[in-house]
């Protein structure tokens, strides 16, 4: 299935309004205004990218996975999927998908979960919750806030019986995916740092983001 759509060719890196290289494991988040366009760049290939959407007005109303797949009767993300809130309002729209389809089912990363799957040897590691408590803490949230996540770029296969697993991710370096923003949102990012699964390829690679003013 080709998901891939054109993008514009007057939007470049001369006229971005905001360009963000995002280190390998680190959090991040950033405001993206109604009507622009919001690139997030796998730069090396194979990363996973976990991510969360709030209304920047009121954050109690943020993404939810479950109205998402409801929405498009899908288990995927991809081009002309609607990004909805758990007020049931789209948030965002993908308009353009170099890879094909994104997870958000498989859920973030957390040193819990981490031990139950991978060995008590692997408490102590970095997690993707971690990235999203700290993010969001800088925005008045706590962990309680911290919902089910999109995983952009990451490959979970599901099976006709429901089991679900990560496998090796089948982004190239470069691959993106474009989102126009139908209501000013927060976006917030962890690029994850599991080094446990092969969602990463072993080996957590730094991302670019990139908004776009509506006109571009």
């Amino acid at each position: 299935m080709t998901t891939f759509i054109q993008t514009a060719s007057s939007r470049t890196l001369e006229n971005t309004v905001q360009d963000h290289s995002i280190a390998a494991e680190a959090p991040f988040s950033t405001i993206i205004r109604e009507g622009q366009t919001l690139r997030i760049e796998d730069s090396y290939g194979q990363q996973a990218i976990d991510t969360l959407f709030y209304n920047a007005e009121d954050h109690s109303e943020r993404y939810s996975s479950q109205d998402t797949m409801r929405e498009q009767s899908a288990a995927y993300i991809t081009t002309g999927t609607r990004i909805v809130s758990n007020e049931g309002r789209v948030m965002l729209t993908m308009s353009a998908d170099s890879c094909g389809r994104h997870d958000t089912s498989a859920g973030a990363c957390s040193c819990e979960s981490n031990t139950v799957r991978f060995g008590h040897g692997t408490k102590y590691l970095h997690a993707c919750r971690d990235n999203f408590v700290l993010e969001v803490s800088r925005h008045g949230m706590g962990k309680r806030d911290v919902v089910p996540n999109i995983n952009f770029f990451m490959n979970v296969p599901i099976e006709p019986s429901g089991e679900m697993t990560i496998v090796d991710g089948i982004s190239a370096p470069g691959d993106y995916v474009e989102l126009k923003a139908e209501m000013d949102v927060l976006l917030v990012i962890s690029n994850c740092p599991q080094i446990n699964n092969p969602c990463n390829g072993f080996d957590p690679t730094p991302i670019r983001v990139l908004v776009w003013d509506g006109e571009a």
